[in-house]
């Protein structure tokens, strides 16, 4: 049985939620992102692109480029909304399907054929959220994810693609390289410069000599050219949080303690979400007393895996949470309503020195550990969690209880 694999996609999804709420802004060049000189381009719509703008430049540089463009400092909340709204009506209508990021689904329709066909009922999927959201949304439909997504790219804006059984090579043959995943900026120069632009000419090349030049990765791009990868469906709810608790060796009220510790946890558990490529829009803190009364907080936000966010929320929910000035003998941190996504939805308030820096002191510590580098306000806490990898699949590490 042929498998048939939905990609949607939502199309420039921060910057339609801006369309829905003011519709002068219809047709309109538009840029979200921080709207200072030092900010970055979080979205931009399709208006802007043909000046060369693209999400990820700097403000300052993009506002150079097409001058008319309408600049909106962004709302995350606003895009956290229509990003659940999305995701109910596909998990009312599809049984298994993998939220790859906040405006992007995989849906596995194998099967529906007998009954429905999988191209029509992908067909009143889309018109059902476009009619029930108002957010414009793309889908590509094939035997694999990797040329789904190529088509969903082929298909935007606004419409739908479908590349029967046996024809993906075809259909891959005359795009440029840069339009598999996986081929990078660094990726394609290198290709480029070995005279390699369109997918057609990969096909054409023995995988042996794909691997000589970029390793494991040439591989990978060599079977995604012609139309070969076909990673598995991640089901939505395959892990729903990370969390780490702190058992005091001695009971205590030292808030100063108590908040460095809640500080580290909160810090470790961002990075952990960063190296997993996820987010978090569930933020919860835990309270023991000595007498075992346990107490929890929880707090919904927009989608997001920055400290700089996270923190000052996690500390303020510890501030609410410790009334009772009593001895305190575990605190915790959780983290749940993970999806799978990137850095963007933070760009709103970030400046390219933030964004440098995170990716700097996350490349310390995935190379020299966790304990490589931390902000002076967690160096007072003890050891917070330190895991493996918790995305990988593999389960976590047990250590032996310990108290501190």
């Amino acid at each position: 049985m042929n498998k048939n694999i939905l990609h949607l996609d939502l199309d420039t999804f921060f910057v339609s939620c801006e369309r829905l709420i003011d519709s002068r802004l219809q047709k309109r060049p538009l840029l979200v992102g921080g709207t200072g000189d030092r900010g970055v381009v979080a979205a931009c719509s399709y208006e802007t692109r043909r000046f060369g703008v693209h999400s990820g430049m700097p403000m300052r540089l993009a506002k150079r480029l097409c001058p008319e463009a309408v600049v909106i400092r962004g709302n995350s909340s606003i895009y956290t909304k229509y990003s659940h709204q999305v995701t109910e009506i596909i998990k009312e209508k599809v049984p298994i399907f993998e939220k790859a990021s906040v405006d992007e689904f995989y849906a596995d329709l194998t099967g529906m054929d007998t009954f429905f066909g999988s191209y029509k009922y992908a067909s009143e999927l889309r018109s059902m959220i476009i009619k029930e959201t108002g957010l414009p949304i793309s889908f590509g439909l094939s035997s694999n994810k990797i040329v789904s997504k190529v088509a969903t790219g082929e298909a935007k804006p606004n419409n739908q693609l479908r590349i029967d059984p046996g024809f993906e090579k075809p259909f891959l043959a005359p795009l440029s390289i840069r339009k598999i995943p996986s081929v990078g900026d660094k990726t394609y120069q290198i290709l480029r410069n070995l005279g390699i632009d369109k997918v057609h000419v990969v096909q054409q090349m023995p995988v042996e000599m794909m691997t000589s030049v970029l390793g494991v990765n040439g591989t990978t791009i060599w079977k995604r050219a012609n139309g070969l990868d076909n990673p598995p469906l991640i089901p939505f709810h395959e892990r729903k949080s990370i969390s780490t608790e702190r058992t005091f060796n001695k009971d205590t009220t030292d808030v100063v303690k108590l908040r460095t510790t809640i500080f580290a946890m909160a810090e470790n558990l961002s990075f952990q979400l960063r190296r997993g490529d996820k987010l978090a829009s569930c933020i919860s803190v835990k309270i023991r007393y000595s007498d075992f009364n346990t107490y929890s907080k929880q707090l919904k936000i927009p989608y997001t895996s920055a400290d700089h966010v996270i923190i000052p929320k996690i500390l303020e929910l510890f501030d609410n949470l410790y009334q009772r000035r009593l001895l305190i003998r575990l605190v915790g941190v959780k983290f749940s309503d993970l999806v799978t996504g990137n850095y963007q939805i933070n760009l709103f308030d970030d400046t390219e020195a933030m964004l440098n820096l995170y990716h700097a002191m996350d490349t310390i510590r995935n190379r020299y550990g966790e304990l490589s580098i931390q902000k002076a306000s967690s160096m007072g806490a003890k050891t917070i969690g330190r895991f493996q990898n918790p995305f990988n699949g593999e389960p976590p590490v047990l250590l032996a209880h310990r108290k501190y």
